[in-house]
């Protein structure tokens, strides 16, 4: 894509599911989630101004009537982090966001090597994501730790399942950083 710097172009960042339905659940609410979305929207304008690419993942139901149908209100992304009309907007129907979508394509044609990861929900699309990445052959990976989050289960409470998750994909599938500590 014209205009993005040479020094950055090897690197973007992806926002996965960053949908006001991670924002509008009845039975509770994300953990830590107004500092996530601060860390978030943080990230988002500091790749802006830097002029590194930036990838949303939509999730989307094809069923209609589904809350994640395109369109219907829980489907869009969160307002604070809404993508400018030079950000790319990649739906998935899968917890995987490079599974049945132009994502790895996609990066191929911007020749991205490393990928900052940061949105929801920590056990499925982020973990899965991660974990892919590098199976594709990315593997200078950072995953943002204070930057994505998810739900208290019946097992473990949302800080303990970020925090498993940080631990088990950090070394291994991503490097683990702090959003100050990103730099584009």
């Amino acid at each position: 894509m014209e205009g993005y710097n040479q020094m950055s172009k090897k690197t973007a960042l992806l926002l996965i599911d960053v949908q006001n339905i991670m924002f509008s659940y009845e039975g509770g609410s994300l953990w830590n989630e107004q500092q996530v979305l601060q860390n978030i929207t943080f990230l988002r304008e500091k790749a802006h101004q830097s002029n590194v690419p930036i990838i949303y993942i939509q999730h989307t139901d094809p069923s209609s009537g589904s809350i994640l149908s395109k369109g219907k209100a829980t489907w869009e992304i969160h307002r604070d982090v809404r993508p400018l009309p030079t950000d790319i907007v990649i739906q998935k129907s899968s917890w995987d966001a490079f599974y049945q979508t132009t994502l790895h394509k996609k990066l191929q044609e911007l020749e991205i090597e490393k990928l900052v990861i940061a949105g929801m929900q920590t056990e499925f699309c982020l973990d899965t994501t991660c974990r892919r990445a590098y199976s594709l052959g990315y593997k200078e990976n950072i995953l943002v730790k204070d930057a994505h989050s998810t739900f208290d289960t019946a097992v473990l409470s949302a800080s303990k399942i970020v925090e498993h998750h940080n631990n088990t994909l950090g070394g291994r599938f991503v490097t683990l950083k702090e959003v100050t500590e990103i730099i584009f």
